[in-house]
């Protein structure tokens, strides 16, 4: 396991702790449309609270580019950050200079202050030492809860960490301790789903996982680049012929680390996606010239569940069809709830992450049946790929 601190046994008590958070959360007309980032992000800022810290939230909200943009301000975010904390969150108009430093010097203990979006701050991005001293000078503590950050080598997420001692928050902890499980030092047989749509994204993750798991499951448009290069016909299917020899190189990777590569045997086919499409489910033989691979088929999903009852641990990142139109959804929602089942009995350790994975659990309600589910994204997929993520290691280096 990574060695990093945690919450547990911090002096916190009386002290400025200045808390990493990723509090970019969907907006519209100024208000926030989904809690989930906000929620994740308020015991660690409850519990410092309750142990009598004075604690000073950061954060990054979308992309103003170094620029103070009105509409990118953390101010509207005070008040639901309040309400899932379930104390009043104060605000500043900078989150460094006079207006910072006029904010927490009213601070008392367990009060909460929500300091402007770092990226107003042309620092922040490109982790200029000097922006990164102005942070620090408003705390005596750092905590990254930041996991979705984490990829960034930015001010706040890397830079603040070598200046102050340094912990992860209960989220942070949660991500590294899951993902260490999964794939760090998991229990075997592992098996790795990936779906999505381009081969080309994900060749890096792909690489990364043939000599990590014992069975590679991949679905969604990218099988039909898969099965292309395989010769089979893919009619007008959404597939990529710049990375045909990509897809033989990673199948003879895989039979070279002995790694089990399942691609699908069957598939619905129809003649254009929309909703409620007039389908067909066939071998992956028989692919008209006109028809269009939009799902896996049963066959697929019942070889996907045998597999299951010998896998003990499990990685997912993307959809095995285009979920978001029925009725090609049919082939992920089981494939989930079959996961789902066996990790809710505690006989599968499952955990998945990225955008569009989270969006597919969710579609089949089996996201609580997971072990954890991702938010993270970027920093997710990075960590799969097996890429350092700065802001991790320099928890991991500090004090």
């Amino acid at each position: 396991m990574p060695k990093f601190k945690t919450l547990d046994g911090l002096q916190v008590k009386g002290k400025r702790v200045l808390v990493r958070a990723d509090l970019n959360v969907p907006m519209k007309n100024g208000k926030v449309t989904d809690t989930s980032r906000i929620d994740r992000q308020a015991p660690t800022i409850r519990e410092l609270s309750d142990k009598g810290a004075k604690v000073i939230v950061l954060s990054h909200f979308e992309r103003p580019k170094g620029k103070v943009v009105p509409s990118m301000s953390l101010k509207p975010i005070a008040a639901p950050l309040s309400k899932a904390v379930g104390k009043p969150v104060a605000f500043a108009d900078d989150c460094v200079g006079d207006h910072a430093k006029a904010a927490v010097k009213k601070l008392k203990n367990g009060d909460v202050l929500l300091l402007e979006n770092t990226r107003f701050h042309a620092g922040e991005e490109a982790n200029d030492p000097d922006f990164a001293k102005q942070l620090a000078s408003l705390g005596e503590i750092y905590v990254n809860d930041a996991f979705s950050a984490a990829h960034r080598a930015h001010a706040s997420t890397e830079g603040v960490a070598h200046l102050l001692p340094s912990a992860a928050g209960r989220s942070m902890q949660a991500e590294l301790e899951h993902l260490h499980e999964a794939l760090g030092d998991p229990v075997h047989p592992v098996m790795a789903v990936v779906g999505g749509a381009k081969v080309s994204s994900k060749i890096e993750l792909l690489t990364n996982l043939i000599s990590k798991v014992d069975v590679l499951v991949i679905g969604g448009a990218m099988a039909n680049t898969f099965l292309a290069a395989e010769g089979r016909n893919v009619g007008k299917s959404l597939y990529e012929e710049g990375e045909l020899d990509t897809a033989r190189n990673i199948v003879s990777a895989a039979i070279a680390a002995g790694t089990v590569l399942i691609l699908p045997t069957d598939v619905v086919v129809a003649k254009e996606l929309k909703e409620n499409a007039r389908t067909r489910t066939t071998d992956v033989f028989g692919v008209k010239d006109d028809e269009r691979i939009l799902d896996i088929g049963p066959a697929t999903v019942e070889e996907f569940s045998r597999r299951l009852l010998t896998t003990t641990t499990l990685v997912w990142n993307g959809p095995l069809g285009a979920f978001e139109t029925p009725p090609f959804d049919k082939g992920t929602v089981s494939a989930a709830k079959a996961v789902g089942d066996r990790a809710k009995d505690g006989r599968l350790t499952a955990i998945a992450g990225g955008g569009d994975t989270v969006a597919a659990l969710n579609h089949a309600g089996v996201t609580d049946n997971f072990t954890y589910v991702s938010t993270a994204g970027g920093a997710f997929l990075e960590w799969l790929e097996g890429k350092e993520l700065p802001g991790v290691a320099a928890l991991e280096q500090g004090d």
